[in-house]
């Protein structure tokens, strides 16, 4: 276990140990289930998706766990002190320190404390450009995995413009052969849209199903009747990008801008691809 680890375990940048962090912040930190509960209404009140609840009550179970008191009790020393602890952690990402200020931000406007807010350091947006395959790299990537069910799912993401847990809630009843659609449930900005279902995705799709006979979600998690989990499509993916020999810095993400570019290069203008329901599919 590393220094930082050892010294801050209430600070850590893993998945499955964020709901941890909040339901000990509701056993240990005086008030802290009240401040839960008001984060939960104000947040479906203003529509923001269960994800953002989660990363931002995680960001204020994290700073509140680090001192074992209520945010509102803390001076802006011990603040910036936490801020710095996830700073300096090397395995904390830019999204994660972003989703702390961003957290600490929403919490301190609720109860009106501006002069919090403020002092709070601004987060500078990235403008880096993103990684995009080749058509070589991308029919590599397809036909890496030795199990069909995850050649559709990276193939399916690719074509219809997917993010990850937009293709894990998918279901079966989703899937609009009719009419060569794709319905996505609460997706980012929790609103429902529909996307292009190629003919080839179709055809990749009926033969997975046979074999795999799922149910009711698209694509099974361990337990058949249950989806499919982010960490299994993230890992799935790279073993697909090392065994293809792919050497680009991708993630399952890149899947996405890579068929935004590829509309690009194809002529769809950018109005088009933010309409997605219009765009052509570009597997054909």
């Amino acid at each position: 276990m590393s220094k930082s680890k050892k010294n801050y375990p209430w600070l850590t940048n893993k998945p499955n140990s964020a709901k941890t962090i909040i339901e000990r912040a509701k056993r240990e930190v005086p008030g802290f289930i009240g401040h839960y509960k008001k984060f939960e209404e104000q947040m479906t009140i203003g529509g923001y998706s269960s994800s953002t609840l989660f990363n931002y009550s995680r960001a204020v179970g994290s700073l509140a766990l680090r001192f074992k008191k209520s945010p509102l009790e803390l001076d802006d020393e011990e603040i910036n002190s936490f801020l710095f602890s996830v700073a300096r952690e090397k395995k904390a990402s830019s999204t994660y320190f972003k989703h702390m200020v961003y957290g600490l931000r929403f919490f301190f406007r609720l109860y009106d404390r501006e002069d919090k807010v403020i002092k709070l350091p601004t987060i500078k947006s990235d403008r880096k450009l993103p990684v995009v395959l080749s058509r070589q790299e991308l029919k590599a990537l397809f036909f890496a995995p030795a199990r069909l069910k995850q050649r559709v799912l990276f193939a399916l993401i690719y074509s219809a413009g997917l993010r990850v847990g937009e293709v894990c809630n998918l279901k079966i009843s989703d899937i609009d052969s009719d009419r060569m659609q794709i319905r996505v449930v609460k997706s980012k900005g929790n609103h429902d849209r529909y996307v292009v279902l190629s003919h080839y995705i179709l055809q990749g799709l009926r033969k997975y199903i046979r074999s795999s006979k799922p149910k009711v979600y698209l694509f099974n998690g361990k337990v058949k009747g249950e989806p499919l989990g982010k960490s299994a499509v993230q890992q799935s993916f790279r073993l697909a990008v090392k065994k293809a020999g792919i050497t680009k810095d991708v993630s399952v993400h890149s899947l996405r801008h890579t068929y935004a570019t590829h509309l690009l290069e194809e002529g769809v203008d950018i109005v088009t691809i933010k309409e997605p329901e219009h765009m052509p599919s570009l597997c054909t």
